[in-house]
């Protein structure tokens, strides 16, 4: 059985695993931690040798764990606040309470170590080693920490706009979101909504006019205005208007994407 170690987090369990040189991360309690809510979602993203499972004795069977470098990755995907305090207590308080002396020190290897001199040759290669994988992590967490940076300002935006009851033309929220570094112009907006199922895309009266779907989420209202004309006919034009839930909805979606391919309407 691998040594597992339970520390706390702000009230939450965090459970790790000493699998010889590597510490290792419960899955569910970082995700837990971190608030991201689906955890068999978050672990999809890293790569194969960053996520393994480990069988803890529970009738569960076995649970998912990840490396160092794939929990960094995870603290940068989180925009909530928590995350930065996370990583804080990671790397000042758990790992320095697991490692000793630069490495993980078992008991079996310091016997080994007084037992045989020679294999102290050994343990200095494998301290080379992992101190270019603690390197390689630490680089991670330095990326981690300014993605972390970066998405708070991003983070407070959102909260901001989500209760609010103002609405916004489509070229506002272009506006907006190039506030946010997604500089796409309306008329690609528009494009793009419309691409995505937010807008009707089939030219006649509905055209540009929030999908049911879009509707039935809240992001956008419709403005309905009458035209009189010279002829005396009365026409009503629709417009649609963004609502602080969907400047939101429409900024966390499009933060994470670049270079969008968008088909012209």
């Amino acid at each position: 059985m691998n040594d597992l170690q339970e520390f706390e987090f702000e009230g939450q369990d965090v459970r790790t695993v000493a699998d010889g040189d590597q510490v290792w991360f419960a899955a569910r309690d970082v995700t837990d931690a971190l608030g991201l809510t689906n955890t068999t979602v978050a672990i999809s993203s890293l790569d194969p040798d960053e996520v393994t499972k480990f069988n803890l004795g529970s009738r569960s069977g076995d649970t998912n764990f990840i490396s160092e470098p794939g929990l960094y990755r995870l603290i940068g995907a989180s925009r909530k606040p928590a995350a930065k305090r996370f990583n804080r207590w990671v790397t000042h308080d758990v790992l320095p309470s697991i490692r000793k002396h630069g490495a993980y020190m078992t008991g079996e290897t310091i016997e080994n170590l007084l037992a045989n001199p020679e294999n102290g040759a050994k343990l200095l290669l494998t301290l080379s080693q992992e101190r270019k994988a603690h390197q390689k992590e630490r680089e991670a967490r330095q990326m981690a920490e300014r993605q972390v940076e970066v998405m708070a300002p991003k983070a407070l935006f959102a909260d901001a706009v989500a209760t609010s009851d103002s609405t916004i033309l489509v070229r506002e929220l272009a506006k907006v979101l190039k506030q946010n570094g997604i500089d796409m112009g309306e008329k690609r907006l528009f494009a793009w909504l419309r691409d995505n199922g937010y807008l009707i895309r089939h030219r006649g009266a509905d055209y540009n006019s929030p999908t049911q779907r879009a509707m039935e989420l809240g992001l956008f209202r419709i403005k309905e205005t009458a035209v009189n004309h010279s002829n005396g006919i009365v026409t009503v034009t629709k417009t649609p208007k963004v609502t602080g839930r969907g400047q939101q909805y429409f900024v966390e979606k499009l933060l994470p994407q670049t270079n969008l391919a968008v088909t012209r309407g």
